[in-house]
């Protein structure tokens, strides 16, 4: 019972090339979606976001999740006859 469970956490350095190349490439679509809908959620009105935007801001942040709900769910949609 009284085992204790070390885990090394791995280094940049620890990486290989092609680990590095996946892990920068995920940080790079999870910030550019982030930001993508950070700015949309800044400019669009109030009456065409389902939900607080100060909800949505926070939601936002989780990983890429946030920002793909935000877009799914989080945009009043108009139908296309223009009502």
């Amino acid at each position: 019972m009284g085992e204790h469970w070390t885990v090394k956490r791995k280094q940049w350095s620890d990486l290989t090339d092609r680990q590095k190349t996946a892990l920068l490439l995920a940080v790079s679509v999870q910030l550019s979606l982030a930001a993508t809908a950070w700015v949309d959620l800044a400019r669009r009105p109030r009456d065409q976001v389902n939900g607080p935007k100060g909800a949505w801001a926070a939601a936002i942040a989780v990983n890429f999740v946030g920002p793909i709900s935000y877009f799914a769910f989080g945009v009043r949609r108009q139908a296309r006859d223009g009502r």
